[in-house]
Formats: structure tokens, sequence, C-alpha cells
């Protein structure tokens, strides 16, 4: 992409924006990545420490998580394994699409993080639905957390009594409620209250060794199945064209990285867009053979009876699933902390820019409001995590979301960055980039609607 003579959206600081407010903002980073404060001089001067393959490492990173486990009921939905591949490389194109259009944005504009790039590039409505989006995005996912630390702590329980069938029942300390209860109290709120969170980068390469052999014991016991496991009926085509489409927002969830995409972009050596499309396509390679491992053998071991949590599916007592599903919990443990600190920091951002208050005034009350703000957030998520045992519900929600991460706000940074180049005449290169940005808006949004309606009607009324 051609960089125009012409300057970005200048509406970024209609809205009494500080420089406060914008530090604050500025902590929503990926949680591998220590950049260099933002400052006057331009970008592209080498001031980075990331290495090309530091990058990929820390896009995978940030690509692979919890979301792995929906995979094979996503293959299932989408009506088998040709349909699951396919949908997963259409989508794919996109995916490397926005994050490449991102970095581009990102270097026009000067900015370092997802959200101060769309309210740079796209002015102060969309900015402003950016942060609320990210912030609804990370309360969601912190509730799938919750979830799926519930769902693992029922099978390891399950497998320490003496009559697994009845270990959700027979003992009030084994009830589902109070041992999410208690993990959470115990670990995550200790965790979740600091202003800074050093162990993101320990955590971070804690989950990538966890994902990775959740994918391993999932193939190995595709290959080698235990006796007990009989696979359901295996569909090879989607029941309806529509069911296609409710498995997008596993996909878009699994593959979302694009919010800390802007800070890893700007922590490199050489923050260049055509070293950033090497960068992300490798990335979005190495995660789509993890999902797409993860999530044909799961489905070809249960077929359509395989469970929104691959791992649910089972027997609990099998050590080596054993072994995953505390893998599992203990990344999610370290990773609710990351995604609540960045959800916080934009809620942070949004008060102080709402309000205007002095650094003075911040000072004396930050503490006090991030107690208030983290213990709210902590039990809204308990509470809600509680009564919704479904993960799949959740992430059909959050799904959504996802989508306008991946789709909606690069295809509307990519149109704004375009319009406002100053050119005598508009060449076919620059028609096609709107044309392709108005074709991602549209897919995100029709995405976005498709499922939280589904979402809605179907999921959470049943």
């Amino acid at each position: 992409m051609a960089q125009g003579t012409g300057s970005i959206n200048s509406d970024y600081k209609d809205w009494e924006w500080s420089a406060d407010a914008g530090e604050r903002a500025r902590l929503l980073q990926s949680p591998s990545v220590e950049t260099v404060p933002k400052s006057g001089e331009s970008q592209g001067n080498g001031l980075g420490a990331t290495s090309a393959l530091g990058a990929i490492f820390i896009v995978v990173n940030a690509a692979l998580g919890a979301g792995l486990l929906n995979f094979p009921a996503a293959f299932s939905m989408a009506g088998g394994v040709a349909a699951g591949i396919a949908l997963q490389m259409c989508m794919l194109i996109f995916i490397i699409g926005g994050l490449v259009i991102l970095a581009y944005c990102s270097q026009a504009s000067n900015e370092r993080t997802y959200q101060e790039v769309v309210w740079a590039v796209c002015g102060k409505v969309p900015g402003v639905l950016c942060e609320v989006a990210i912030a609804v995005y990370t309360f969601g996912t912190c509730i799938a957390f919750l979830i799926i630390i519930g769902d693992q702590e029922d099978k390891i329980i399950a497998a320490l009594v003496t009559e697994p069938e009845e270990a959700g029942s027979s003992h009030w300390y084994t009830d589902r409620r109070f041992t999410i209860s208690i993990t959470a109290f115990l670990f995550i709120l200790p965790l979740s209250i600091p202003k800074e969170i050093g162990f993101q980068k320990y955590a971070s390469s804690l989950s990538v060794i966890g994902t990775w052999y959740v994918t391993a014991v999932i193939i190995i016991k595709y290959i080698w199945p235990d006796k007990e496991l009989v696979p359901g009926d295996i569909p090879t085509s989607p029941s309806t064209w529509m069911a296609v489409f409710n498995a997008m927002p596993t996909i878009c969830f699994g593959f979302q990285c694009h919010v800390s995409s802007v800070p890893v972009f700007n922590s490199m050596k050489q923050p260049e867009a055509k070293t950033w499309g090497a960068v992300v396509t490798a990335a979005m390679v190495i995660a789509l053979f993890v999902y797409t491992c993860t999530g044909v053998c799961g489905f070809l071991t249960f077929g359509a009876g395989v469970e929104q949590d691959v791992l649910l599916s089972y027997p609990s007592n099998d050590i080596p699933v054993a072994l995953a599903r505390a893998f599992i919990i203990l990344c999610v443990l370290t990773s609710y902390p990351i995604l609540h600190f960045c959800g916080r920091a934009v809620l942070e951002g949004l008060w102080l820019r709402y309000t205007g208050v002095t650094v003075e005034e911040d000072v004396v009350r930050e503490r006090r409001r991030r107690m208030l703000q983290t213990i709210s957030w902590f039990l809204l998520t308990l509470l809600l995590a509680l009564f919704i045992p479904d993960i799949g519900k959740v992430i059909s929600v959050i799904g959504g979301l996802a989508a306008c991460f991946i789709f909606v706000f690069p295809g509307l940074c990519l149109i704004q960055a375009k319009l406002s180049e100053i050119q005598e005449t508009r060449t076919i290169s620059w028609w096609a980039q709107v044309s392709y940005g108005v074709f991602m808006v549209t897919l995100g949004a029709f995405i976005f609607g498709q499922t939280t309606a589904n979402a809605i009607f179907v999921d959470l009324t049943a």
C-alpha cells in the first residue's frame, strides 16, 4: 500500500483528549511486548527490540489460546472436515489482510495501540465504539475463562472421587459453583488487583506450551483411540447454509490477535509493512496448523457428539487428558488478569478522557478507582460464569465482537486512510483498496449481526 501525502483524520483530539488519558490508553499492549514510549520521532527508526522471529512468536502466542477447545465443535457445526478447513482458509485471507492494514495505518498515524489507531484514522465515534467493543470483548472472554475453569475442575474432581457420575452432587465442596468461586477468589482476584502485571511474559510462554500440549494429546488420542471412545455420526456437509456461519464466531475468537498486533508491530527492530506481512503470514499459518489439527482430530474422534469444550468429551480418568486439563486451568488463571488488565485500561482511558481530570486528581483517586473497577469486574464475570455453564453460548457472543476487530475496524481504517490521501487522480490500485475495505466492513458487519442475533434468539433463550 502506497502511503499518500494526505493527513489522517484530525478528529482524534475532539473529545477532550488529554495526554493523561492517552497515556492510560496505551496500557493496552500485548503481554509480551515492551514498546518504546511514544514521542515525536517518526516510526521506522529502529528503536524497537523485537526481531522478526520474535514477532512471529508473539503473534502466534496472541492468537493461540483456550479458544482451540471449541474448534472440534466448530468443525461439526460447519458440516465436516472439508467445510471447516475451507471456512478457515477463506477467513485467513482477511485475517492477514486486517493485520497488514493495521500496521499500515499505525505508520500513517504514528499511533502504537489498536484503539489509538482507530481514534486517529477514523475519528471520535468509531474510536469510542472500538474502545467499548474492546472492554465488552475482554469482559466476555473473562467469563469464558471462568467457565473453562469450572469445566476442567469438574472432570478432575470426577477422576478423584470414588463415583465420578455423582461427583457434582455428592459433596458441597465438589459443587461446580463452589469450585469456580474458591479458585477465582484465591488465585484470580489477587492477580488482578495490581496496577502493573510484570508476570505477563511468563504467562504467555506457559500458554503456548499448554495449547501445544493439548493439541498433541488430541492428535494422539485420534491416532491411537481408547477402546471406550466410540465416535458418533460424522457429517460430511452442513445441515443448512446458515450452519456454516454459526461456526464463524469460534474461528474469529481463535484467530483474533489484532488488538495486540499494533504494539507488536511497533516493537519490531524494522517496523515495515512488507516485513510485517511476512511475520503475520507465518504466524497465521502456524496458528492455522494448530487449530486445524485440533479441530479435525477432535471432530473425527467424537463426530457430531463432540462437546463444545472438546476435553469434556474424554473420560475423567484419562491421565494425559487430565494433565491437559491442568495445563488449561493454569493458562486461564494467568490469562484472566491479562485480559482484565486490558479491559480496565480501556475503561480508565474512557473515564479520564470523558471527565478531563487532572494528573494530580488521578494520582489521588487512581488506586480507589482501580480497586472498585477490579472488584466490580471480577464479581460480575464470576456471577455470570456461575449461571452460564455452556462456554459455547459465551463464544457465540464474543466471537461476533472478534469479527469487528478482524474485519470492521481494519476495513474502516483502510477506507479512511485512502480517502485522506491527496491525489490528483484515483488509480485502479486506490479503488481496489477502498473496495477491499468496504467489503471487509460489510463482511464483518454481517458476521457480527448474524452471530449475535443467533446467540440472542437461539442460544441465550434456549
